[in-house]
């Protein structure tokens, strides 16, 4: 008896309602059949039977919510038997029976093996790619010991051993994808309660193999596969297959399938993507055979100046946090009408100011940077344009006045773009802050950074003066209304009071407003009492609780 897994039926899915089963326990069911309708949050889906057999039982019932990667329902597969299941436990008791006598060996090298399942590594996360194994198969693990590292669509997580014991098998390869609640690795425990030598495998149903089969007047078995449908009307296809497809941009009825009734394997959309491949290597050839037949009949100097051929490109898969920039980023750029504000800010007298407090922030242990004014001044601007610091709903006709400014800052970390914030901004000291800026800093720069920092930013900050730029136009970090940009400080000529030529530090900022709620004069007037506080920074004593 095998348990039906629901599979990935969406972007982001997590659960999903049944609507309506089309089997009850104990009907037979066939390949491609549809079984169940579930509801998500984006439409109606239909499953279907992954083989044929007899449903044994439904583990979720009609209008109760199934969760994605857990059991659906149960059911046999045509051709098990109960005397295969007599057979597969004659088999554990003469493997009991031939076992050696347990002696005063570790009990890791001859306990029962389990599977680390691995767990939620954040909220809607569903799947994650194994980036590095810390760890060997035979490795002896320790409590609490870093295994593996793992980089979900938000940040680099690392899975670490609930117990001491030894590795005995890496079930996801390093760059493969690994599924929540799906076996990572297998070990043996140090200490292992009951009897040992047993290996556990009722997780892990041995794969079925795929018959396949060629009609007696068909002479040829390496004859091209056909599609097909099977005989439910859909192309038969695994949902690791429609995935494969989805990557690539293929649709399902435009690879040939060579399973039974036409179901498209993995090995048939790999074999189609390396026959893309060599017709498009073959058009290049006869591209560059033509060129060389035209350039004969020419001058030697023509002939020489035939360029080069080009290699393949270097082929990436976009994943993780570059991934989910990818689509939040043109979700807000195509969704949210932008206004952008410039202006220049004199912080010649706040660097003069830091270099005073730096002393005194390091006897703390904490380096002192112009972020920490950046975010206090902005909390304090916040009090007058407080419509910088809300957020529309999702149905759009209403703004919500959010009760603490967390600010996010922009970090280019080496898992792509991340924007941790520091909460309560309002009620931190410019020390607090600093020490915040500190540690999300190296979190997010090593990829590390926890999740609840990374959520219920209310308004943020992209330092690109820290790489040089001195003008951006920065793109809103949904769902929050507002953005600014910093530009590298540069010491310019000014005028002073007295019509002098002084020497000023000028920093340029540049802000990206949600013009559906806030207009030019409002960003305005915002701007102005953050340059207030910005350009004479000893005003914001005034206001501090």
């Amino acid at each position: 008896m095998s348990d039906f897994m629901l599979p990935d039926i969406g972007e982001g899915i997590v659960e999903c309602e049944v609507v309506e089963w089309r089997v009850a326990e104990g009907d037979a069911i066939e390949e491609d059949q549809p079984v169940v309708e579930v509801m998500t949050d984006k439409a109606l889906v239909e499953i279907t039977a992954p083989e044929a057999g007899r449903i044994t039982r439904l583990h979720v019932a009609k209008g109760d919510t199934a969760r994605v990667h857990a059991p659906l329902f149960a059911y046999e597969a045509e051709g098990e038997t109960t005397t295969e299941a007599a057979a597969e436990t004659s088999a554990s008791v003469a493997e009991e029976a031939a076992a050696p006598e347990p002696s005063s060996a570790p009990a890791a090298t001859g306990g029962k093996t389990k599977d680390f399942i691995l767990p939620d590594v954040g909220e809607g996360i569903v799947e994650c790619e194994v980036v590095e194994w810390r760890v060997q198969e035979g490795e002896t693990i320790a409590e609490d010991q870093p295994v593996v590292d793992v980089m979900t669509d938000k940040a680099l997580v690392e899975i670490t051993a609930p117990e001491a014991g030894v590795v005995s098998k890496l079930h996801v390869a390093q760059g493969d994808i690994a599924r929540v609640h799906a076996p990572l690795y297998a070990y043996r425990p140090e200490h292992v309660d009951g009897e040992g030598g047993e290996v556990s495998t009722a997780a892990e149903p041995e794969p079925r193999p795929v018959t396949r089969s060629v009609s007696s007047d068909d002479g040829d078995d390496a004859r091209e596969p056909e599609p097909g449908r099977g005989p439910y009307g859909r192309i038969p296809a695994a949902p690791a297959v429609r995935r494969l497809l989805r990557e690539h941009g293929l649709s399902l009825e435009a690879v040939p399938g060579s399973g039974k009734q036409g179901r498209v394997l993995k090995e048939d959309v790999l074999r189609y993507l390396e026959k893309g491949k060599l017709e498009k290597g073959e058009l290049e050839k006869g591209k560059l055979e033509q060129g060389k037949a035209s350039a004969a009949g020419e001058k030697a100097t023509a002939a020489s100046s035939t360029p080069p051929t080009q290699g393949e490109p270097r082929v990436e898969p976009l994943r993780g946090v570059r991934a989910v920039m990818a689509r939040r980023m043109v979700e807000s750029a195509t969704t949210i009408p932008h206004f952008q504000y410039g202006e220049e800010i004199d912080v010649t007298e706040l660097l003069a100011l830091r270099e005073r407090l730096k002393p005194l922030a390091e006897a703390e242990g904490v380096r002192l940077t112009l972020m920490p004014f950046f975010m206090k001044a902005m909390a304090l601007a916040v009090r007058e344009a407080p419509i910088l610091n809300a957020r529309l709903n999702e149905a759009v006709d209403e703004i919500h006045y959010l009760p603490s400014v967390n600010v996010g800052m922009a970090v280019d970390s080496r898992a792509g773009l991340l924007v941790p914030n520091v909460k309560g901004v309002e009620r931190l000291s410019l020390l607090g802050i600093a020490a915040e800026v500190a540690r999300l800093t190296e979190a997010a720069r090593s990829g590390k950074v926890a999740q609840e920092d990374l959520r219920e930013g209310t308004i943020s900050i992209s330092n690109i003066g820290a790489l040089g730029g001195t003008y951006a136009a920065p793109i809103i970090n949904a769902p929050e209304l507002a953005i600014v940009a910093i530009g590298k400080t540069q010491w310019l000529p000014r005028f002073d009071a007295e019509d002098r030529v002084v020497k000023r530090a000028i920093m340029t900022v540049t802000w990206a407003g949600d013009h559906r709620v806030i207009d030019g004069g409002t960003i305005a007037r915002f701007c102005n009492a953050w340059k207030g506080y910005l350009e004479a920074p000893e005003s914001m004593l005034l206001h501090l609780a």
